[in-house]
């Protein structure tokens, strides 16, 4: 499903960054996207979006997963 939004979908370069870093770099690299930082162990809804970003982070902050459209 991500092969049929616009921009970059993917960004293992910012596993293990800061997430607000990671947000800020996400939605710079592609405007059409919205980075939206969650909590590990939150729920978040499983409806695909071209326009959104999870960037999942510990309690430190610290991104651990790898950001992707969805």
């Amino acid at each position: 499903m991500a092969e049929d939004c616009r921009g970059k979908s993917l960004w293992p370069e910012l596993l293990g960054a800061r997430g607000k870093a990671a947000e800020k770099r996400i939605e710079k690299e592609n405007p059409y996207v919205d980075a939206r930082i969650v909590l590990e162990g939150s729920f978040v809804t499983q409806e695909f979006s071209c326009t959104r970003v999870w960037v999942w982070v510990d309690k430190e902050g610290i991104v651990t997963r790898v950001p992707k459209i969805g």
